[in-house]
């Protein structure tokens, strides 16, 4: 009998990915982005894909990826005091830690995220639709609040609307990725939604396209549809409240995003929901009708 690989050792270092070599849905500080706003929002990702990379990449025990979040944490918490930083990740905490004394960004944010990495690494499962959404409140919705802080927008209805489009764009990140999270042991749909349509978990690891696996993705595929829609008309109040060529650049980008996760589920819809045995992508024909709607919708 084949043994398989060595388990990986607790002291072995994680070998981490660029997040230039991820496939991503959209770009990351576009032209579209006010030039002035490019770096803050670059070092915002870059801080956001290395400890996802952290949680997610390679095969680091769950142990060992706690304790490297927990050093990534510390170093956090010390470039926002304006504390020395370790030399592990300087190309994330070289560019972030002048950003964060510039913008003054709400370090609770950054911290969410991290939140949810390390939930990442422990739990596989998801209850119910509340307890995903918990998660999405510190995976994706801190990003846009982030967002909404450099654009010196803070009223609360932007927020909410801000809320439900990170939360949507995760939700609609899930349904396009179960043919690759569901074979890592990921399974984010949640638990009482297998129950109402019937589904178990042996076919959803199984990835078994059936009308009952099928109609439970396009359930959820529409309850993302229906979230997202509830954020259209933050792009106006993002070029009301900054004004001028930047509020414009801004609210443009913002509906580029929102159309963009609008494709994706188009691009699931035209799979017929067969999303636990194929991932779609966008190509260069789907910006070109993300560009048209955010122009035109």
């Amino acid at each position: 009998m084949n043994p398989g690989p060595p388990a990986p050792s607790p002291s072995a270092p994680l070998v981490l990915q660029s997040p230039a070599q991820h496939y991503e849905n959209f770009p990351v500080a576009t032209l579209l982005c006010p030039p002035q706003l490019r770096p803050a929002v670059a070092a915002i990702y870059w801080f956001a894909r290395t400890a996802d990379d952290i949680a997610d990449e390679g095969d680091a025990l769950p142990d060992q990826r706690l304790q490297e979040l927990a050093a990534y944490r510390a170093d956090l918490l010390a470039a926002a005091d304006d504390q020395p930083v370790s030399s592990r990740w300087p190309e994330v905490f070289g560019p972030l830690q002048p950003v964060l004394r510039q913008f003054k960004l709400p370090v609770s944010l950054l911290a969410d995220l991290l939140s949810a990495f390390e939930q990442d690494t422990v739990k596989q499962r998801y209850a119910s639709e509340a307890e995903l959404l918990d998660y999405c409140r510190r995976s994706a919705n801190p990003v846009g609040r982030l967002l909404l802080h450099l654009y010196g927008v803070s009223d609360g209805a932007s927020l909410q609307q801000s809320d439900h489009i990170c939360s949507a764009l995760q939700l609609i990140n899930f349904w396009q990725d179960l043919s690759v999270d569901i074979p890592r042991g990921r399974i984010y749909l949640p638990q009482d939604s297998w129950a109402a349509h019937g589904v178990d978990e042996a076919q959803l690891l199984a990835r078994e396209v059936n009308p009952h696996t099928i109609n439970l993705i396009a359930a959820s595929a529409h309850s993302a549809r229906a979230r997202m829609l509830k954020g259209l008309e933050l792009p106006a109040a993002v070029a009301r409240q900054m004004g001028g060529f930047s509020g414009w650049r801004a609210a443009f980008e913002l509906r580029c995003v929102i159309q963009g996760g609008l494709r994706i589920l188009d691009k699931i819809d035209a799979l017929h929901y067969h999303t636990l045995v194929q991932r779609p992508k966008l190509n260069r024909w789907d910006a070109l009708v993300i560009l048209w709607k955010a122009l035109f919708a």
